[in-house]
């Protein structure tokens, strides 16, 4: 994959998957051990309800690398939620440039991500067992990033609460959607939490595996000291 330098204007493009799909084809054999990774580890530690190879391949690892080119060239990304690894491990796997930092409150998810960084042999990953909205006030890890992700996490306003705080002032927050449906009642928190200009990019998966959603806020000042307020306020009373 070409390096794409951060697109700061906000000019977002949709994703290029015959591009996408060539980038993974020359890394096929690292995709074929995460997938059996995936399988291998989910029967205990129940990580997608998603088992059978091509819908892997679309849903799961197109859909992931399908905002790759959303993040800045030689960046420091958090992802919030990590889960089984999405959209973060097949986006290590094209963009050997970036570094990660996994946030995951589920220790045998971590211990799932843990497996899966060393077996794959990628280096600049760190995964962190923690709440998102206590690790978020860490100075530590609060406002270092350059990029936040997260996909299938919370309903944007939650998720864009529980994110923000990790991204630096000129940063942005990248959420994997089904829909741009959440966008107008999510926007009033992004604003609240330093967002500047959001956008949406609508895309269909290619071999008819439906319709996705990349919602991109733009970082624009830090967020202020009460968020994310904790006590699962981010669920419960949305902002």
């Amino acid at each position: 994959m070409q390096k794409v330098c951060y697109n700061r204007s906000m000019n977002i493009n949709s994703p290029d998957f015959a591009a996408l799909e060539a980038e993974i084809a020359q890394r096929s054999a690292l995709f074929e051990r995460f997938y059996q990774l995936l399988i291998e580890y989910n029967a205990k530690f129940n990580l997608t309800a998603i088992t059978q190879k091509e819908e892997v391949f679309h849903k799961h690892f197109l859909d992931s690398v399908a905002g790759a080119h959303l993040l800045p060239a030689g960046g420091n990304i958090a992802e919030v939620g990590s889960g089984a690894g999405f959209p973060s491990i097949p986006i290590r796997l094209l963009r050997d440039d970036l570094t990660f930092t996994l946030v995951e409150s589920t220790g045998k998810k971590c211990a799932f991500l843990q497996t899966a960084v060393r077996e794959l042999g990628l280096e600049g990953v760190n995964i962190v067992n923690a709440r998102a909205e206590e690790l978020g006030r860490d100075p530590a890890f609060r406002e270092r990033y350059d990029a936040v992700i997260a996909r299938a996490v919370a309903p944007l306003a939650s998720l864009a609460e529980y994110c923000m705080p990790f991204a630096k002032a000129g940063g942005r927050f990248v959420a994997w959607k089904g829909s741009a449906d959440e966008l107008e009642t999510g926007r009033r928190a992004l604003s609240l939490l330093g967002g500047g200009t959001v956008l949406s990019v609508g895309y269909e998966l290619p071999g008819g595996y439906g319709a996705r959603t990349l919602i991109v806020a733009e970082k624009k000042k830090p967020t202020p000291a009460q968020y994310p307020r904790g006590n699962g306020k981010e669920r419960k009373n949305p902002l």
